[in-house]
């Protein structure tokens, strides 16, 4: 039930991994299920203490960001900024890591560092105009946000635009799951990523969930290439391999 209503009634689905922890709070899932909602419903010292306990149970690094993200909107930036710098995160999978520095960069935009906040985001090899990743709609978006407020507008406008033109390529605007394709034909089709809601649906098939909970991403995230026909003015890169 939690994860049927993690989207539309946060508060809600809080509720139902309240009473889930009541029955199995030493479960490393059911912590995380309390942390994940807790998050969503912008319960962020909640959120925090029961990803903590989550990772202390677990020994996964895979929310992280999430945590770092709880620091931020408690209103301490420099706390999200080290645990993004931190040894722990150094070794994150591609995707987390990822989500990780949109955490950081958000976190200098709140200090006004706008200068080490696009250093952060460009840091990344993923930040990629030309093509798309599962986070790359998040990723431009974030960077569009930082360069609007760094007063760079025509570059903004453009990596806004290179949102809808990645959304589409993953499918995303036609509202179907969130996996990663790769539109070149001789490439195959990406398994499933997994999505927030999955992680807290502890009541069916256990087994799968809790090997879930110990790998988070795929090590290997899949990518679609963005035309060159798409992006007026942007040559397309001819690289073949994009799995990182």
């Amino acid at each position: 039930m939690a994860g049927r209503l993690l989207e539309e009634d946060p508060e809600l689905a809080y509720e139902h991994t309240l009473a889930a922890s009541r029955r199995g709070g030493r479960v490393a899932v059911v912590r995380e299920a309390v942390g994940i909602a807790a998050y969503h419903a912008g319960k962020y010292a909640d959120a925090l203490r029961e990803l903590r306990t989550h990772r202390r149970i677990s020994g996964s690094d895979y929310n992280l960001p999430l945590i770092a993200d709880s620091l931020r909107a408690l209103g301490r930036p420099e706390k999200a900024i080290e645990l993004a710098h931190a040894e722990e995160s150094a070794n994150l999978e591609p995707a987390v890591k990822v989500e990780m520095q949109i955490v950081a960069a958000g976190a200098y935009g709140d200090q006004g560092k706008l200068n080490e906040a696009l250093a952060e985001l460009e840091s990344l090899e993923q930040l990629n105009f030309n093509r798309a990743f599962s986070f790359s709609p998040r990723l431009f978006t974030a960077y569009a946000d930082l360069l609007s407020a760094a007063g760079r507008t025509e570059d903004a406008k453009r990596w806004n635009a290179q949102v809808e033109v990645a959304e589409r390529a993953l499918g995303i605007e036609q509202e179907t799951e969130s996996f990663i394709m790769d539109l070149a034909p001789e490439m195959d089709e990406e398994e499933e990523a997994p999505r927030a809601k999955d992680l807290i649906e502890s009541d069916e098939d256990e087994d799968q969930e809790q090997e879930a909970e110990q790998t988070g991403v795929d090590e290997e995230d899949g990518l679609v290439e963005i035309a060159e026909s798409e992006v007026e003015g942007e040559p397309a890169q001819a690289e073949d391999d994009a799995s990182k």
